[in-house]
């Protein structure tokens, strides 16, 4: 053990309570809710899924970004129009890094961004008519078997009927063209998105190809989005292993493959928040089950490697899923034997969306580095504090403003995978169905969490706690570095990646090495502490507020201020202290 793991840390009560000094009294009582000190045992009750408070600079992402640029974005084989002013069509270039490797034959038509550049005049009258020869452009330029729709906050305002334009234009184009009303304004948060996108995708893409993948051990690995060639790693483990990947939602994925992925034997949840509904309707409509896996980190793509197994009941898998972990983890054994003596003791925060706060928990851990602070940006408190929450969860008018689709068993495609026999027995040996723990569990006790960090609090946990190593999102990078503090971008990875599974993870460690280690950051200082004169005060201070009082005090008979020029300045300036 290194002597940083005696490091001095400062009491997580005093921290939380200096986040929440300035706030005004409203502010404070509801953030109070929102800022929690953990118990892995009995998680705390935390604000969550809630509206940002004006005036805080907050990290999170709108509806539409949720919509067009996490779950349906990266679907490559679909042209994505986005209905709005261009500020917004930017977003639609997919700045996420998400990639993909089209089959022989396939298009991807990820690196265009296509919008309909909404006018002003447009937005008076209405833009359906340039929205329906946007789609005839883009289907003549490209002839895609699927165009999706997004709505943007102009969009919704003035009214335009982004469905009927598609529904018109499927008949006439003879594709499945599509829309979203995503309107960026919709939901708390980009989590609005995630579920609106489900829906869509769900109803016009899922289901429309019954022909099965080929191979054994069918599986659909869900919320997984191909940052930096994450997918790309969990496709090759998958086929060591002897896995069929029938699709990746929406990582490195056809139009086609979507299309059949309820053929699939078992859903594999990754980003729990981001996919949750579309596991949960695909097991109601075709009876497939959900598991929640982690392929971030070597001992958490184990355990789900295993559990996938588990599930099929198939010795063979299992053998051979056991002889791949064993070479993994051979292999991996120098890279942590190295790096882990430099790392171990340091701390570290996360404040990313989706499952990465949790997930890349497990990361820092294998390296011995403590986690004194963590949160989403879009959580929902079962996220948090796992599905055992979901009954006492109080359905908000926010969240009643997405629709919630009405799912039953379909009469010809719905098809148990397992028998309740095999499923008892699977139970019986602690296998875990439908189910997500939260990540509190995994946390250590009075840890901080946070949800929905503000700028402020964000500050204050770096100039109290000083972790070595703070992961969050593009916003915030440069302003954490700013404070000498090196930043691990995990939205995107900046040029780095990809960090599941195995080989991911060793990338991650000596990533981390390198930034920890640095003595760059040490030299790193903002210029009022390189040079103090800048600090220096105003000759005068503000002049005070007259109130009638003072007023009527400062005036003699006729109407003048009494006291002489240099009487009032000491008046201002009672320090004694020279004022000019």
């Amino acid at each position: 053990m290194t002597s940083e793991s005696y490091r001095f840390t400062p009491d997580p009560d005093r921290v939380r309570e200096e986040m929440l000094k300035p706030y005004p009294a409203k502010t404070r009582k509801k953030r109070e809710k929102q800022i929690v000190l953990n118990d892995p045992d009995s998680p705390p009750a935390i604000g969550a899924n809630a509206r940002t408070i004006p005036g805080i600079i907050t990290q999170r992402g709108c509806t539409y970004a949720g919509c067009r640029g996490v779950v349906i974005g990266p679907i490559y084989d679909i042209v994505h129009i986005t209905h709005g002013p261009v500020g917004c069509g930017y977003y639609s270039w997919l700045t996420r890094r998400n990639l993909a490797r089209p089959a022989p034959g396939q298009t991807n038509f990820m690196q265009y961004c296509m919008s309909t550049d909404m006018q002003e005049d447009e937005i008076i009258f209405g833009g359906e008519k340039k929205l329906a020869a946007a789609v005839r452009e883009a289907y003549a330029l490209f002839q895609p078997k699927a165009i999706s729709i997004y709505a943007t906050c102009p969009i919704g305002l003035i009214g335009d009927d982004i469905h009927a334009v598609a529904r018109q234009a499927s008949e006439e184009l003879g594709i499945n063209v599509f829309a979203f009303s995503c309107e960026g304004y919709k939901g708390v948060s980009q989590s609005a998105g995630h579920h609106i996108a489900n829906n869509g995708v769900f109803k016009h893409i899922v289901g429309r190809d019954d022909t099965p993948a080929d191979g054994r051990f069918r599986v659909n690995i869900l919320g997984e989005y191909n940052i930096g060639g994450d997918a790309f790693e969990i496709e090759e483990l998958f086929a060591r292993c002897g896995i069929t990947l029938t699709a990746t939602l929406s990582g490195n994925v056809s139009y086609d493959q979507i299309a059949r992925c309820h053929t699939a034997d078992l859903n594999a949840v990754m980003c729990h928040r981001s996919i949750n509904y579309m596991a949960e309707m695909m097991e109601t409509k075709y009876g497939i089950p959900w598991i929640k896996v982690n392929f971030i980190g070597a001992g958490s793509t184990a355990k789900s490697l295993r559990k996938i197994a588990q599930y099929f009941g198939d010795k063979a898998l299992s053998d051979r899923v056991e002889m791949v972990i064993a070479q993994e983890m051979q292999k991996l054994k120098a890279t942590v034997d190295e790096v882990k003596p430099r790392c171990e003791g340091r701390l570290a925060a996360l404040f990313v969306g989706g499952s990465r706060a949790h997930h890349y928990q497990d990361l820092f851990q294998e390296l011995g580095m403590r986690v004194v602070g963590a949160g989403y940006e879009f959580a929902h408190r079962d996220d948090y504090e796992g599905r055992a929450v979901l009954p006492t969860i109080k359905v908000d008018a926010d969240s009643r403003n997405i629709e919630e689709l009405e799912v039953e068993p379909d009469p010809v495609r719905f098809k148990a995978r397992r028998s309740p026999e095999q499923l008892e027995a699977l139970k019986a040996g602690g296998f875990t169905f439908s189910d997500y723990e939260g990540m509190m569990r995994q946390m250590d006790k009075q840890a901080l969490v946070i949800d929905d960090i503000s700028h402020h609090e964000m500050d204050k946990l770096i100039e109290l706690y000083r972790p070595d190593v703070v992961c969050c999102g593009i916003k915030e990078k440069y302003v954490v570095e700013k404070m000498g503090v090196p930043c691990k971008q995990l939205h995107s990875y900046d040029y780095g990646g990809p960090y599941a599974v195995f080989t991911g993870a060793a990338n991650f460690y000596r990533e981390i090495d390198r930034m920890v280690n640095t003595r760059v950051w040490k030299m790193i200082l903002p210029p009022w502490q390189k040079h103090p004169e800048l600090g220096a005060r105003p000759v005068f201070s503000p002049k005070p507020r007259k109130t009638r009082e003072t007023a009527a005090a400062a005036a003699d008979g006729k109407g003048r201020p009494a006291r002489s020029r240099s009487a009032r300045l000491e008046a201002i300036e009672p320090t004694g202290e020279p004022t000019c």
